[in-house]
């Protein structure tokens, strides 16, 4: 059993942020933790009749709140698509979650400018040419070529399933470039998806190596340096 941790969570907190920003005491915390989680699924899970996606190219979802209402940001790679002709489509999602949990919901869509290197959008996009009977193969090597064109330091691809229509499940791994998943001035960012094939479904991994974080925070780690102990001890007189 390998010792596995998720990227996003092993730097939250330290490097990145939270995804939900808010305070509640404890009586309505697991209430409005479950809400935050229901407005997820709904967005990221909403079909159209014809069975596809509703709101594609989502990455991730950020939500706050305050007294009066719930701020909830989209990060998309097409947010033509999510907000429609003259925004119908976001006021009607924007209708829909308020009914669904009760409070004012103010919408925002913000446009991800390279989704070639988002781990969730190319974990997606992985799945879609699956469903669609590509080769495994050569779709992952199409997609790391391709966030790795866009100027991604390093990509780690793998999938587990019936992969090919094989009798028995397997998994297969890719990597290209650098992924140093343990150092958390590494900007490595994950994506998980499931593609459903005819023979079951196909889990998705993807970490991307979008470089380091910016060192502007690293004040403390110089001064620590100028008054650091000298290496010879002090000369101590005896009586």
């Amino acid at each position: 059993m390998g010792q596995k941790v998720n990227p996003v969570g092993f730097r939250t907190g330290v490097m990145i942020g939270w995804k939900s920003r808010w305070y509640a005491s404890k009586k309505e915390y697991a209430e409005l933790l479950v809400e935050d989680h229901k407005i997820r699924e709904f967005v990221k899970k909403r079909k159209d009749r014809g069975g596809k996606p509703m709101y594609p190219a989502i990455a991730k979802i950020e939500i706050e709140r305050t007294r009066d209402e719930v701020k909830v940001i989209l990060f998309s790679a097409r947010p033509g698509v999510l907000i429609g002709r003259k925004g119908e489509r976001v006021e009607e999602l924007q209708k829909e979650l308020q009914e669904k949990t009760g409070r004012r919901i103010n919408l925002k869509i913000e446009e991800i400018n390279r989704p070639e290197i988002v781990a969730q959008l190319v974990a997606e996009d992985i799945a879609e040419q699956l469903a669609k009977r590509s080769g495994f193969r050569r779709t992952m090597k199409r997609a790391m070529e391709q966030t790795m064109e866009a100027g991604a330091k390093g990509i780690k691809i793998q999938l587990a399933g019936r992969l090919g229509g094989s009798e028995m499940a397997r998994r297969e791994k890719q990597i290209s470039g650098s992924i140093p998943l343990s150092t958390l001035r590494a900007k490595i960012d994950y994506g998980f998806t499931e593609a459903k094939i005819a023979q079951g479904h196909i889990g998705i991994q993807v970490w991307i190596n979008q470089g380091m974080y910016s060192s502007e925070d690293e004040i403390d780690g110089v001064d620590a340096k100028k008054s650091k102990a000298p290496k010879k001890p002090k000369r101590s007189y005896k009586r």
